[in-house]
């Protein structure tokens, strides 16, 4: 199975995977919403739709580096070290203005199945920086020489919402005092705010560093 990422490669992916599932973001925020909105249940048709839309980002990032390998792998390289300066901004951003998690209460019916699944896919597929992060993020850990490098991508997609999905459902079922247990923890987050940022920025400068030689 050439596909498979080495076990060093692979290992660095979980872990930047948990970090990325835990930090508050839209998706975070909606799928709590809706577990205090509308019940565990539907928030779980959230998750489910946000991985849904993390699937399409997977596939048009594998099949896309693929076709920019086999057209110019100079402009790959290009990607991948555009790819570590983004990880670094998001670095410097996390220590800035740091991680956010706004919950409203509020809502007005209870949705479908359906709808609930439709919005977390949405709120996924139609956001700019998770656009940017997955271009960005997911070919850095292939080459421009890797004969295989849209099976692993497809791979490394399918391991981000196995290691994430576990993360957001917990979330779900611990939604009722994790909101405002983060919300009054501010230290909490900001801890995970240098985490984040000190996790990649560390990639960031392994990139560039391998690209520089």
């Amino acid at each position: 199975m050439d596909f498979l990422p080495s076990f060093t490669t692979l290992l660095a992916f979980a872990a930047a995977t948990l970090l990325l599932a835990a930090t508050p973001g839209p998706d975070m925020t909606l799928s709590i919403s809706r577990a205090l909105a509308q019940g565990k249940k539907a928030a779980l048709f959230v998750v489910l739709g946000t991985s849904l839309g993390i699937v399409v980002h997977t596939m048009l990032v594998a099949f896309g580096v693929s076709a920019l390998i086999t057209a110019s792998p100079t402009a790959f390289l290009m990607l991948k070290t555009g790819g570590a300066a983004y990880l670094l901004w998001l670095a410097v951003q996390a220590i800035r203005y740091g991680s956010k998690l706004s919950v409203n209460k509020v809502e007005a019916s209870k949705g479908t199945p359906l709808a609930n699944i439709s919005s977390g896919f949405w709120v996924n597929l139609l956001n700019p920086k998770v656009i940017i992060f997955f271009m960005t993020f997911l070919p850095q850990f292939v080459s421009a020489g890797d004969p295989t490098v849209t099976q692993k991508l497809l791979f490394l997609g399918f391991c981000f919402i196995v290691i994430g999905m576990p993360v957001n459902a917990a979330v779900v079922f611990a939604a009722d005092g994790l909101s405002s247990w983060l919300q009054s923890n501010k230290k909490i987050l900001r801890g995970m705010d240098f985490t984040f940022a000190g996790v990649f920025s560390a990639f960031a400068a392994k990139i560039l560093l391998t690209q520089a030689r």
